[in-house]
């Protein structure tokens, strides 16, 4: 699909088709992997649960899975999105790779392409070129149905190529960046080991090396995915809009989601002012990951943070014009 908007789109028909790019061996490969990635977890769920049958899941299984759900989504949150992409702070350059790291370890993809599509997200929200928009196949009850599903999951296996050299030039040139994402099948595997490490050490024993890779592996890998992914439709059809946004734009505040994504669900938020740090700019909108930054500026670990004013909330932030996207920052 062409990344190019559009003349006439009313934002009630299906996206234009342009055949989309070449199918390449790599691309195919990369499809089979992304296919690994997103069905694995299923499986260890599967196992998982049968495991639980009869036995109950123990404390020690609960807290680790808590402990990486939470270091791994605040490096999605904090690191990949708001400090990455956004550049709606500035941190210490190991606290930047500290969080990409650990961003990384969320099985979600290596940082730049990470970082690439969703500036492309942003770039074209809800309209030809949105590489994850539910309204790909239009308004109707169908179409509404097939691109929620399109926009959870689907888009990831699409000959859709995001180029990184046009939306992510500025972490191509930066080599911690680049080295981070060349460690991506590394550090998913470092995400599963250390699980079933820990419980070898804490149980002694083969089960609960076992059950830890399970639990604090591979279901928490799953709820990451699938909490972030839920972003992307469920937060672009689902909730309230109290700001204003960019035509087409149809992002919403989900708060059933704000304590499992972070505060990532205070979407329209988001959309409003991207480069904010605080998503939850309403009264009473709980930002676990803007408090987590708010720490990292106390400490001197992060400066230049770009905190929400009563003023900037109040018209939608310029994005960049498609035909710049090479400069795209979120700004």
């Amino acid at each position: 699909m062409t990344t190019r908007s559009v003349d006439g789109y009313t934002g009630a028909e299906f996206f234009p088709e342009s055949g989309g790019a070449t199918w390449t061996g790599r691309r195919r490969l990369q499809v089979v992997l992304t296919g690994l990635i997103v069905g694995v977890p299923f499986a260890g769920l599967a196992v998982a649960v049968w495991l639980l049958w009869g036995h109950g899941i123990g404390l020690t299984d609960v807290l680790m899975a808590a402990v990486f759900y939470i270091g791994t989504g605040f490096g999605i949150t904090v690191g990949f999105h708001r400090l990455i992409t956004h550049r709606g702070f500035t941190a210490r350059p190991w606290l930047r790779v500290i969080l990409a790291v650990l961003g990384s370890m969320g099985f979600e993809g290596n940082v730049i392409d990470w970082v690439a599509v969703h500036r492309r997200h942003h770039a074209f929200t809800d309209r030809p070129g949105d590489p994850h928009s539910p309204y790909r196949y239009g308004t109707g009850l169908y179409g509404q149905l097939r691109g929620l599903a399109h926009a959870h999951l689907g888009w990831l296996f699409r000959n859709d190529p995001t180029p990184a050299l046009r939306y992510a030039p500025d972490l191509l040139a930066d080599r911690a960046m680049v080295r981070v994402a060349k460690a991506f099948p590394a550090l998913c595997v470092l995400s599963l080991t250390l699980p079933f490490l820990a419980g070898w050490a804490i149980g002694g024993n083969l089960r609960a090396a076992t059950t830890a890779f399970l639990w604090a592996g591979l279901v928490r890998v799953l709820l990451l995915q699938h909490v972030t992914w839920s972003i992307n439709s469920l937060c672009h059809m689902v909730g309230s809009r109290p700001h204003p946004t960019r035509r087409f734009d149809r992002s919403t505040n989900l708060w059933p989601l704000a304590l499992l994504s972070f505060g990532e669900s205070w979407h329209n938020g988001h959309h409003s002012d991207p480069t904010s740090a605080r998503h939850g700019i309403g009264p009473h909108q709980i930002d676990p990951s803007a408090g987590l930054i708010r720490i990292f500026e106390r400490l001197g670990w992060a400066t230049g943070v770009h905190w929400p004013t009563p003023q900037r909330p109040d018209r939608p932030r310029r994005h960049a014009d498609p035909r710049q996207a090479r400069e795209y920052a979120g700004r």
